[in-house]
């Protein structure tokens, strides 16, 4: 039996919504995938972008508290959000309004880029 995306450190039952509606249903789905990608599927699906949410998940991933993340390695992480976040806008373009977008995916009339 797999294990609930929620049973991570950091993550509880909003994140785990979240990762469901990304297609990631699982812990075990969660960590083969990573937390980059992870949260890139997060992105695509209309999650908005949180930086403090993408470093709790690279630290629950690893069994650490999300406060745990500081100096070097939060600037390191920054960056990599950000790279996240350019690669998540460059799949959905800016032709929609925001928010609109998010809906069409969700009654399937928006095609998921990179899912």
């Amino acid at each position: 039996m797999s294990a609930p995306v929620s049973s991570i450190p950091n993550l509880g039952p909003a994140s785990e919504a979240a990762f469901l509606r990304a297609g990631i249903a699982s812990a075990e789905a969660l960590r083969a995938l990573g937390a980059d990608e992870g949260y890139l599927r997060l992105l695509q699906t209309g999650t908005p972008a949180h930086f403090i949410g993408y470093y709790a998940l690279v630290m629950g991933l690893q069994g650490r508290p999300w406060n745990d993340c500081r100096g070097d390695e939060k600037r390191t992480l920054r960056a990599r959000f950000d790279a996240l976040k350019a690669r998540a806008a460059e799949g959905r373009g800016r032709a929609l309004p925001q928010g609109i977008e998010r809906m069409l995916n969700e009654i399937g009339l928006v095609p998921r880029g990179g899912a």
